[in-house]
């Protein structure tokens, strides 16, 4: 793979791989069942319901690689001595939390 220099990159160890990858299959998978309760002309709380669940599922996610983010890299960045990583974590914290 091609470095780019606009993007950063992380590697993940195999379990935390996983743990992203199930989560977000899962989640795929709701929302195909979003839609398949759309085309079958579901009634509407059923699908907010599915709808309410897809965005826990989003938060949780995020949960997981928000705490890992903060364990890995900016704990890492900090003890290498770029503290500009705090203002990038309160930016993602605060575009998190609108």
């Amino acid at each position: 793979m091609e470095e780019c220099s606009c993007c950063k990159h992380k590697h993940r160890e195999e379990p935390e791989y996983k743990d992203l990858m199930n989560r977000l299959n899962r989640i795929e998978g709701q929302i195909r069942g979003i839609k398949a309760m759309v085309e079958s002309e579901r009634y509407c709380v059923d699908i907010l319901t599915q709808v309410q669940a897809v965005g826990s599922a989003l938060n949780s996610f995020n949960k997981v690689l928000l705490a890992t983010h903060i364990k890995t890299c900016v704990v890492e960045n900090i003890k290498n001595g770029d503290e500009e990583t705090v203002d990038e974590l309160c930016a993602v914290i605060q575009k998190l939390m609108k």
